[in-house]
């Protein structure tokens, strides 16, 4: 297989039906829940991209799917714009500082960072939030304006960061956030998620174009399946959960950590 990827050109159909069927469950998971990204940088680093090459790649499906996503969670209800413009917008721009590490730092120091960073955002999967319970966070004025403190702005511009520098994760941190600050369920907060991604993504974009680190024509290829997946996973999230992928996307998280460390250290 790692000969095929390698050797592989976008004139072979088998390496459009891996790109798309691989693109597919990645929009999938990334929707439901998260951290499936990872498995995106592993196709893309066998296939010879250089990690950071891999990083900005990645985020054209992403842009695409997670347009879609919005538009659905938007559609059904669960997307309440006052918080994502609230949220998404310090996320977006944490996104540009982050990007821009991402995009001058040496390969082998991007490797390792997420080889460290990856397992422990993989443990967030299993935090039981159910326990913690949706509670009125008191944010809305009777104007219907937001009351968000200052510190709690922070904390998105960090999840941005984050997300600049690897989209990796970054879902379930705006959830997770979305879910404690504002008193939201968890579909609610899934919504504020997709669309966090939304604005932060195409900034980070721009910044991995400009250090010429996108490929295109295997990123366009990629996100048809993106786009595919992230209508599934967007019904799929409004049902019900998906503890059986988180435990399948948190065995790839350490598979490919281990497998980052153990290439830059063994």
């Amino acid at each position: 297989m790692l000969d095929f990827l390698q050797n592989a050109t976008l004139s072979d159909p088998l390496l459009w039906a891996l790109l798309i069927g691989v693109g597919l469950f990645v929009g999938f998971v990334n929707t439901v829940a998260g951290m499936a990204t990872a498995i995106t940088y592993s196709l893309f680093m066998a296939m010879g991209m250089p990690i950071n090459v891999a990083n900005g790649s990645t985020r054209v499906g992403v842009m695409a799917q997670f347009l879609v996503t919005s538009a659905i969670f938007k559609k059904k209800g669960y997307l309440d714009m006052r918080l994502g413009w609230r949220c998404g917008i310090p996320v977006g721009l944490g996104a540009l500082l982050g990007a821009e590490f991402a995009a001058v730092l040496a390969p082998k120091v991007i490797e390792t960072i997420m080889g460290v960073i990856l397992p422990v955002m993989a443990m967030t999967l299993f935090i039981d939030t159910g326990r913690f319970g949706a509670r009125s966070a008191h944010i809305f004025g009777e104007d219907g304006s937001v009351h968000i403190a200052f510190w709690k702005y922070i904390v998105f511009f960090l999840c941005g960061i984050y997300g600049g520098f690897t989209h990796a994760g970054v879902g379930l941190l705006v959830l997770f956030s979305s879910f404690f600050f504002f008193g939201i369920d968890l579909v609610q907060s899934n919504a504020i998620k997709q669309f966090a991604v939304v604005i932060y993504t195409p900034l980070a974009l721009v910044i991995f174009i400009l250090h010429g680190q996108v490929n295109w024509p295997v990123a366009l290829v990629y996100s048809i399946g993106n786009i595919a997946g992230g209508v599934l996973g967007s019904y799929a999230s409004i049902k019900g959960g998906a503890k059986l992928i988180k435990l399948f996307v948190a065995i790839a998280i350490f598979s490919m950590s281990g497998w980052l460390l153990w290439r830059n250290y063994c």
